[in-house]
């Protein structure tokens, strides 16, 4: 159903009539600023970089696929060529390390030879008491 002319002008005047609380923009642009930056904040932190590498891989063509194979080849063989060969590593002879060992003082056993280990000490039940 297709609006009259006369609707269309009555919409149009309560349109016109309507008006924001005054607050409404102070609001709006506390809102807004806070908006931008966390918008900022978000774009600079790790979820930023993920983002753009998202976006990279999202826009990638075929022609950035073989940029991007010709750049890890040229990589990994400037890597290759760079290494250095035929180097042998020569280990360090061995130093002696002088070191006596003392024998740990024996414990005594006087006090072994008084504990009474006899069947006597056995309690009813065969263990021993203390």
């Amino acid at each position: 159903m297709k609006p009259t002319l006369e609707q269309l002008e009555n919409l149009m005047a309560l349109r016109r009539e309507e008006r924001p609380d005054e607050g409404y923009w102070k609001e709006f642009l506390s809102e807004f600023h806070q908006r931008q930056r966390e918008e900022a904040v978000r774009k600079s932190g790790l979820f930023g970089k993920l983002e753009e590498a998202r976006s990279w891989f999202t826009n990638l063509g075929p022609s950035k696929w073989a940029y991007g194979a010709g750049l890890a080849y040229a990589a990994v063989t400037i890597g290759f060529l760079t290494l250095p060969r035929g180097t042998e590593y020569n280990n360090p002879a061995p130093t002696p390390v002088n070191r006596q060992f003392t024998p740990a003082p024996a414990l005594p056993t006087e006090q072994l030879d008084q504990l009474d280990l006899s069947p006597a000490g056995q309690g009813s039940a065969g263990e021993q008491v203390f």
